[in-house]
């Protein structure tokens, strides 16, 4: 796949491949913005254009594209966590590495969600930034830029990568996923512009878990604190499974506020729910909904920073107006 099968983000591609065309490729790139909208997809790409000789890379049909594909290019070289963090021997092996200079073509290194770089592992990465080696490319992605020392940051051209349209992943979601247009619009949606989020959230106990949460905002009483805590059951027990759970949680007061000012359904990220979110509406004023968003987005950074799963969702849902 080259850059035409990205889907959105003109921008950042422009600017790649206006560099490559001038080949002023810079020796640090860090791509940043939310999980699952295709920073990783373009590293990839990136990484075999500049290896790929063709005239408008990459062709997918040369012997380095055809590597690439399989997984097995020499100069294509992805680190990840292992683990919770990315450890200092990774950055060591990615060091010796650099010292031989490839044979041809550009040796790239692909570091995903770099903010999962220890501290070891960060100071490390500094040095090799400070003096980079010819030949080398480091294309670090990250949904968490501000994790990141500055020091990192400051030495690394940024390409930010925004949610896409609502349009863009529900034509990913039919022409990639063979989903019909009813099915790909309610998961758009409800993706906040990411695909990655859209495809899990394809699996077929999702619409019946954030229909289970909407129907539990609309009935709750807050003078009911047994009730709302039993809520908290739903979010389940792993960190991912809760973040989502929290993630819809927001989505339906975030929608709820948007309905109780614009009274516009076609705004909404659950449209297909509209009538869910209206009840959530008229019982909410916009301060409660503002104050709600707010402590459930302090519960999520606390579930992501591993706090206690049950005491941070028992302390949100005791918060919520």
């Amino acid at each position: 796949m080259g850059f035409q099968g990205i889907y959105g983000h003109s921008k950042p591609v422009s600017i790649l491949k206006n560099a490559m065309a001038r080949d002023r490729i810079a020796h640090a790139l860090l791509f940043h913005g939310m999980e699952g909208i295709g920073k990783r997809t373009t590293a990839s790409i990136l990484a075999r254009a500049v290896n790929c000789k063709a005239e408008d890379p990459p062709c997918d049909a040369c012997a380095s594209c055809r590597k690439a594909e399989h997984r097995n290019h020499p100069n294509i070289i992805t680190i990840r966590a292992e683990g919770q963090f990315i450890k200092i021997s990774a950055v060591k092996e990615l060091q010796s590495r650099m010292t031989v200079r490839p044979v041809e073509g550009k040796r790239v290194f692909i570091i995903e969600e770099a903010d999962r770089l220890n501290a070891a592992a960060a100071n490390a990465l500094l040095k090799t930034l400070e003096e980079p080696s010819p030949g080398n490319i480091l294309l670090l992605t990250t949904a968490r830029s501000h994790a990141l020392p500055m020091t990192i940051l400051s030495r690394c051209q940024h390409l930010r990568f925004t949610p896409l349209a609502r349009e863009e992943v529900s034509r990913f979601l039919k022409e990639k996923e063979g989903l019909d247009d009813v099915a790909a619009e309610i998961l758009a949606a409800s993706s906040g512009g990411s695909i990655g989020r859209a495809i899990e959230m394809k699996r077929e106990d999702y619409l019946a878990r954030r229909d289970g949460i909407l129907d539990h905002l609309a009935q709750d009483d807050p003078a009911d604190l047994l009730k709302r805590i039993a809520l908290a059951g739903r979010f389940g027990k792993e960190r991912e499974e809760i973040l989502e759970g929290l993630r819809i949680l927001r989505v339906g007061y975030r929608d709820s506020l948007i309905f109780r000012e614009t009274r516009e359904r076609e705004r909404l990220m659950f449209r297909d729910r509209a009538g869910m979110i209206e009840t959530i509406a008229d019982r909410l004023s916009g301060r409660d909904l503002l104050r709600n968003i707010a402590a459930v987005e302090s519960a999520m950074g606390a579930i992501a920073r591993n706090a206690n799963k049950s005491l941070t969702l028992e302390a949100m849902l005791i918060k919520l107006a």
